[in-house]
């Protein structure tokens, strides 16, 4: 399969709008728009729906993303589409980000907010494993994953206008409030594991209080590589960013090396003497070379705090799909026990 080409489909049923009212409203907003826009939905993702517009130009087709919220009742404080706007607007020319076109706060439009960005054409790996690449190119496409990592917790959040785009420290205490409100808003089943998290993770804290922007979602499967290069050009997904500690994004990027889910990201069956993909200690390594880090305290509660994190968001999707507004046709199956379980596991063993 070209992994170049987007993997498209009609809109389905529960997030279609209207086309026309949408086409009149970006046509004036976005110079050069074209003429004659087509609507199509990107497959995969359970959070934010994001479309492909497609418009005829002076010289051939012309091609927008579209992301917008889901339609129904959301849990507070998520899809917030205006954040991923604002901080890819802000980190042009700091990192590598799709150039942002425009932002609507107006629900009448199309019925949630949304904003557009320039299509990029890239390869965007969804097996972690990277089959049908050579050890080099494995090896220069984790390395380059990693670069960009720390890259990015290197930019000066102040300097490029992001100075109120999260509270500087104490993250870990947040977040780890936050989660456990937006999983008891979607709590469907009791989880001994998620209680026993939000009862032993505040105690475990580090003392590092460091502070970065913190993309919250920062996977190999969220960024996108040049078509022939192992050069990334794109970091998409920034829904859960915020000003935050840098190696909270490194764990959770740390956790492909620990997810058993194909869907997610999984290394299991990589052999790592052979394959060009290195191991997670040599992978941390590397950013903390990059990043004047010397050895990481703590390395559990942060591996454990990303899991149960994402058991979180997981138990978020599985209630949107039992409601019929999840962004993709998976099943309904809840994958929130088996995360908690495995973060307490990596938790107390310390």
């Amino acid at each position: 399969m070209d992994a170049t080409a987007p993997t498209v489909r009609d809109v389905v049923a529960a997030h279609r709008f209207d086309t026309e009212r949408l086409e009149a409203w970006l046509a004036p907003r976005i110079e050069g728009f074209g003429a004659a826009m087509r609507v199509q939905q990107f497959q995969g993702g359970a959070s934010n729906p994001t479309f492909l517009l497609t418009t005829d130009g002076p010289d051939g087709p012309l091609r927008y993303v579209l992301r917008k919220k889901p339609p129904g009742v959301l849990l507070a404080s998520a899809h917030q589409v205006d954040r991923e706007y604002r901080v890819m607007k802000a980190l042009e020319g700091h990192v590598p980000v799709p150039r942002m076109r425009v932002l609507c706060d107006d629900d009448s439009i199309i019925g949630t907010g949304f904003y557009v960005m320039d299509y990029l054409e890239g390869r965007i790996f969804r097996d972690a494993a990277l089959p049908g690449l050579q050890p080099a190119e494995r090896a220069a496409i984790y390395d380059e994953l990693n670069a960009v990592l720390a890259r990015l917790h290197a930019v000066d959040h102040e300097a490029v206008g992001l100075g109120d785009y999260g509270k500087a420290g104490g993250y870990f205490e947040r977040q780890i409030g936050r989660w456990t409100k937006q999983y008891r808003g979607a709590e469907s089943e009791h989880i001994p594991e998620m209680e026993a998290l939000i009862e032993k993770l505040p105690a475990q804290i580090p003392a590092d209080d460091s502070v970065s922007i913190a993309h919250g979602d920062y996977r190999l499967e969220n960024v996108m590589f040049h078509p022939t290069e192992p050069k990334l050009i794109a970091v998409l997904d920034w829904e859960l960013s915020t000003i935050g500690h840098p190696l909270a994004d490194l764990a959770y990027n740390g956790f492909l090396w620990r997810s058993h889910s194909p869907s997610w990201g999984s290394l299991d069956g990589v052999d790592f003497a052979t394959s060009g993909i290195p191991t997670e200690a040599a992978y941390v390594e590397a950013y903390c070379r990059r990043t004047g880090r010397g050895a990481i305290e703590g390395w559990p509660f942060y591996m454990a705090f990303s899991i149960f994190r994402l058991a979180s968001i997981s138990q978020g999707v599985y209630r949107r799909v039992l409601a019929g507004n999840a962004a993709s046709d998976r099943p309904a199956e809840n994958g929130t026990p088996h995360l908690a379980r495995q973060a307490l596991e990596i938790l107390e063993a310390g």
